[in-house]
């Protein structure tokens, strides 16, 4: 460990301390500039047209007529745009979703596809020119069909998890069973909708470029437009200052940023391309719709001997994302044989993408429903069957733990929330109309960090600047970072200035992953810690300052391999009224492991918006689509259904305080996933304690309560 870690570590005196945003009083006045509103000289507006078949051919665009109507610059499409580097990779080896390929053929392959920009002095008058563009395809057949029993179904790893792992006998071991799970599981297509839509104003100037983007993460994109129209990346500048929420889908290059750049390249002047609601349904990616089927075996005492989780799940017919929803138990729990299978197939859809805790949020559906039930049939508590199977190092990898607390966090929070007292019988318990029942699920997200750069400067005034291209979405992260510096510095955390967003600071990995705070905060210390030692004399400050300038690649690199999550155990209470078949969650509790909580003002609001999410995903969200035009039912958020303010119950959060990992110095683990995953499943096992029926398809909506209460009664 570095003399600057250990310092950061040693003094902690603002971090785990609780402070308030640093832009929270420019978000709530207005004074915050996003995407969208950040001024430009001789600004024009481009809107986006997309198709209305699902799979074809362009044939011809009507542009003339277009262009004859007031305020109109210019008709994009595939006809007349800017050629780029279709073979651009982005910064992990990977081609980009032809999605961000704009105008370069003249395909579409799913509906929504985007088929030309109309630029005008008005986004007004772009809207108007955009509806009334006429646009002639050649159609072909589509299939949209995504079901359990597709021969064209193939196995494939996730952004993080491998296709198939095993180890064991599968079917000896379930053979030699005393019990066993075996249950089919369904979630549907869910999508990501941040409050601030995809935005990109941008400013070609010859070989210079200029963008205020909303993004997650400004260095990335500027690599990939840089590769996409073959500049020099030293000429590509983009800034996110503020960031109205990502969730993933902001992660990669999107239509609105190539546009946005193509129109300015042909005009030489600002153009702003800012997508609609519904546009988003359909070209910002969103969670894939999975199947799933979880087999479990164990002895009589409970302890597992087999577990098998295959999942299913959609992509496009150009690009392959795959929703990896069966890697969640390859760290959770062990078992002599253990098998895990993700598969995906291809459909005329869009492309997936990342989604708040990608594979994990519907993975532990699935997987920790199954062990509720089999804690059931075993005869045991769910908390110890879950107690029986901890694993002493990684089940699939071997790898020592760098810290494992879910069994902590699982007994504490069943202390906190009452546990002790749940009678295990369901459908005994009433209120009135409802039957009430409460539930449990065990959650986790692994621990990452990614190479980070930093500046920090010691300014003759006697205050500091750290510079990183950090992406606060909404997190809180620039705040937490100030904690970091201050505190690596030994100074007070006015004395910090933070600056982020903006790729001109050099490389630093995206907000995602929940390895963005890890990975930034590491750079931060590791910059502020040598600044430290450089100034320790007491040397006079010239007048631009004395700065460093930190690299994490090295420090990671050198990391010992351990098994490195963070934990949680979700606990629920609900009540169903089985006439109407309404649920209605009475009270969340949430009680994680998470390493250095930074800030714990905005670690609960990440934590309780997670739970929330998760939520949502158990009663609401679902995205239906229609077999016959290949399109969305509903895209807009009035169709979409999610939980609202009232659905939303009292939400419990706290957290154990871990102690340190002395191979990881920055010794934080990331928040931003771990508080969806496992919700879901804590819900439906408390949905099935109250009525006795096991829900295994989400949303679970009224109409599907209703008609499980009426079929157990038949049986």
């Amino acid at each position: 460990m570095t003399s600057d870690m250990t310092a950061v570590r040693a003094a902690r005196g603002a971090v785990g301390t609780t402070h308030t945003r640093l832009e929270g009083r420019d978000k709530v006045t207005g004074a915050s500039r996003y995407a969208g509103e950040v001024s430009f000289p001789g600004l024009a507006h481009g809107w986006l047209a997309v198709s209305a078949i699902t799979r074809g051919r362009v044939r011809s665009v009507d542009v003339e007529p277009v262009l004859g109507m007031p305020g109109v610059l210019a008709v994009l499409h595939h006809g007349n745009a800017p050629r780029i580097n279709v073979g651009h990779l982005n910064p992990k080896g990977m081609p980009l979703d032809p999605i961000a390929l704009l105008f370069q053929d003249d395909r579409v392959p799913h509906m929504g596809w985007p088929v030309a920009l109309i630029v005008a002095e008005t986004s007004e008058q772009a809207r108007e020119a955009a509806e009334a563009l006429v646009v002639h395809y050649e159609e072909e057949p589509f299939d949209v069909a995504f079901s359990a029993d597709r021969a064209d179904a193939y196995t494939a790893p996730g952004p993080a998890a491998a296709a198939v792992v095993q180890k064991g006998d599968l079917e000896a071991e379930l053979a030699a069973s005393a019990v066993v799970v075996d249950a089919e599981y369904t979630t549907p297509e869910e999508h990501h909708n941040p409050m601030e839509p995809h935005a990109t104003t941008a400013f070609r100037d010859g070989d210079r470029l200029e963008m205020a983007d909303s993004n997650q993460g400004s260095a990335r994109i500027a690599s990939d437009i840089a590769g996409l129209f073959s500049l020099d990346p030293a000429s590509v500048r983009v800034r996110s200052e503020h960031v109205g929420g990502g969730f993933g889908g902001k992660v990669d290059v999107r239509p609105q940023q190539v546009a946005a750049v193509m129109a300015s390249t042909v005009l030489r002047r600002p153009v702003r391309v800012i997508m609609t609601r519904r546009q988003m349904f359909s070209l910002t990616g969103y969670r894939s719709p999975t199947l799933q089927r979880v087999r479990l075996g164990a002895d009589a005492s409970g302890r597992l001997r087999a577990l098998e989780h295959s999942s299913l799940s959609q992509t496009s017919s150009v690009y392959q994302f795959v929703e990896a929803a069966a890697g969640v138990g390859r760290v959770m729990y062990d078992a002599d044989a253990h098998h895990t299978t993700n598969s995906v197939v291809r459909l005329d859809v869009p492309t997936p993408t990342y989604m708040r805790a990608p594979s994990e949020a519907p993975g532990s559906f699935a997987l920790e429903s199954a062990i509720d039930e089999l804690a059931e049939r075993c005869g045991l508590d769910p908390i110890e069957l879950r107690a029986r199977n901890e694993p002493e190092a990684g089940p699939i990898s071997g790898l020592p733990f760098s810290s494992n607390h879910l069994i902590a966090c699982l007994r504490e929070g069943a202390r906190r929330f009452g546990w002790a007292d749940r009678d295990p019988r369901p459908g005994l318990r009433r209120a009135g109309r409802w039957l009430i029942g409460t539930g449990t699920a065990a959650a986790t997200f692994y621990t990452l960090a990614a190479p980070s750069t930093a500046t920090a400067t010691a300014e003759p005034d006697g205050t500091f600047t750290v510079r990183i291209a950090a992406a606060d979405i909404g997190t809180g992260a620039r705040t937490a970072l100030r904690l970091i510096a201050a505190d690596t510095l030994g100074v007070p955390t006015d004395r910090v200035r933070m600056r982020v967003g903006d790729s001109a600071f050099g490389p630093a990995i995206i907000a995602g992953g929940s390895m963005g705070t890890r990975s930034w905060g590491w750079a931060v210390a590791e910059a502020a810690g040598e600044l430290r030692e450089r100034i320790a004399g007491g040397q006079d400050i010239p007048v631009d300052g004395i700065t460093v300038r930190s690299n994490t690649a090295a420090a990671l690199a050198s990391l010992a391999k351990k098994e490195r999550h963070a934990y949680g155990a979700q606990f629920a209470e609900v009540a169903v009224d089985t006439g109407t078949g309404e649920v209605r969650v009475r009270r969340l509790h949430g009680m994680f492991a998470a390493g250095v909580i930074v800030n714990p003002l905005t670690a609960r609001n990440q934590l309780v918006g997670g739970m929330i999410w998760g939520l949502s995903m158990a009663l609401h969200e679902e995205a239906a689509r229609d077999r016959h035009s290949g399109g969305l039912v509903g895209a807009d958020l009035a169709g979409y259904h999610f939980a609202a303010n009232a659905d939303v119950p009292h939400i419990e959060v706290d957290w154990l305080n871990e102690g340190p990992d002395e191979d990881d110095p920055i010794g934080i683990k990331g928040i931003g996933e771990i508080g969806i995953v496992g919700t879901a499943a804590a819900i439906a096992n408390a949905v099935w304690h109250a009525t006795g029926v096991r829900h295994r398809h989400l949303p679970i909506r009224p109409d599907r309560v209703l008609m499980a209460d009426t079929e157990s009664q038949d049986a």
